[in-house]
């Protein structure tokens, strides 16, 4: 894998799935915009979002990039850290991914989501997001799981969902909290997403 790169002035937009439920419009905004091949895959061809990302896709103003395997590992391996993963879909990961290796690449990524999970693992990883339809975390978390009913504590990245003593099913909680930047996050309609990709 190529050795990270310093992000430049060329801003990009990611956008996943829950961008396009939200009614967001590909071209309502300037600039080069992303999604993944998972995303397209979600979106319900003869629906408002699906007709707009088709579009959008046709023009040439979104491009569909599949992410490559290094940056799906190190995506993973960021969800496991925080106890994230196993909340993540496969759609959610090549997302987090694309903008990583776009950032990488010497680009400075947004990623639009309003799944709190990928803004979590965004933030852990340094990427930028912006929601559209919530009010986006405030905090990032790095999550515990633990038995309800016996107290024994297990690692995020466990990869059992029951409890190896009582049998009981795990819950989880936040074992650390990190005050977010105030960058991150944000809850923006179309128009506020262009007035923060130009200020930025």
């Amino acid at each position: 894998m190529n050795a990270p790169t310093t992000a430049t002035d060329k801003k990009v937009v990611v956008l996943d799935t829950s961008a396009f439920v939200a009614g967001f419009d590909p071209f309502s905004i300037e600039g080069e915009l992303f999604t993944s091949p998972a995303v397209k895959e979600e979106i319900v061809e003869n629906s408002m979002s699906g007709v707009r990302f088709r579009t959008a896709v046709e023009s040439g103003k979104l491009k569909v990039k599949m992410p490559s395997e290094a940056f799906i590992d190190r995506t993973k391996s960021s969800a496991t850290v925080i106890g994230d993963k196993h909340l993540l879909s496969e759609t959610d990961i090549q997302v987090l991914a694309l903008a990583l290796e776009l950032r990488t690449r010497g680009s400075s990524p947004l990623i639009v989501t309003d799944d709190y999970s990928m803004q979590n693992v965004a933030n852990q990883i340094g990427i930028e997001f912006a929601s559209l339809a919530t009010f986006g975390i405030r905090l990032r978390l790095q999550w515990l799981r633990y038995c309800p009913a016996c107290y024994r504590r297990y690692p995020a990245d466990s990869k059992t969902g029951i409890c190896e003593i009582c049998g009981t099913k795990l819950k989880r909680k936040p074992l650390k909290k990190y005050r977010l930047n105030l960058n991150c996050p944000t809850n923006i309609s179309n128009e506020g997403l262009e007035r923060r990709k130009q200020k930025h």
